[in-house]
């Protein structure tokens, strides 16, 4: 398993916007699973600074993750 960051926002109840590592950025369409390996959704964007890039995982159905909370990728 890959980190692919942390949960930094939660946008409306399908969408997070997540702070991603800048030296192993995840690749797009991909899918973001939890710490249990439960599925979260998917990675459609990747955004923001390169040294501090940002994604953007739309959730399956209603986000139950938490602020801070890490996401992992296969």
């Amino acid at each position: 398993m890959k980190l692919a960051g942390r949960v930094k926002h939660i946008c409306g109840t399908r969408t997070l916007v997540i702070e991603c590592d800048p030296g192993q950025l995840p690749r797009l369409h991909v899918t973001v699973t939890d710490r249990r390996l439960k599925p979260v959704g998917k990675l459609v964007e990747v955004f923001g600074n390169i040294k501090a890039p940002y994604g953007l995982v739309v959730c399956k159905g209603t986000c139950t993750t938490i602020p801070g909370e890490k996401l992992f990728t296969k």
